[in-house]
């Protein structure tokens, strides 16, 4: 895929575990952590929207586009 998501390194940066932002979002552990972890395949615009203010951070600190042709 060629949207990666960056939110473990935002979250470490921040301090933040996965419990404390789940309960700040709304979202399940489950959710999030597939989040997390990159499985996701599509995200909400609220759900970005409430992690971006959670983590205090823009929506680029996030995602990250990268070309097809390059190794992550």
């Amino acid at each position: 895929m060629s949207i990666i998501l960056n939110l473990d390194v935002v979250m470490a940066q921040r301090k933040k575990s996965l419990t404390e932002l789940a309960n700040e979002v709304d979202i399940t552990l489950a959710n999030l952590s597939i989040l997390k972890t990159g499985k996701a395949k599509a995200i909400r615009l609220s759900t970005l929207n409430a992690i971006c203010k959670a983590l205090d951070c823009q929506p680029g600190d996030i995602l990250q586009y990268v070309k097809d042709d390059e190794e992550i």
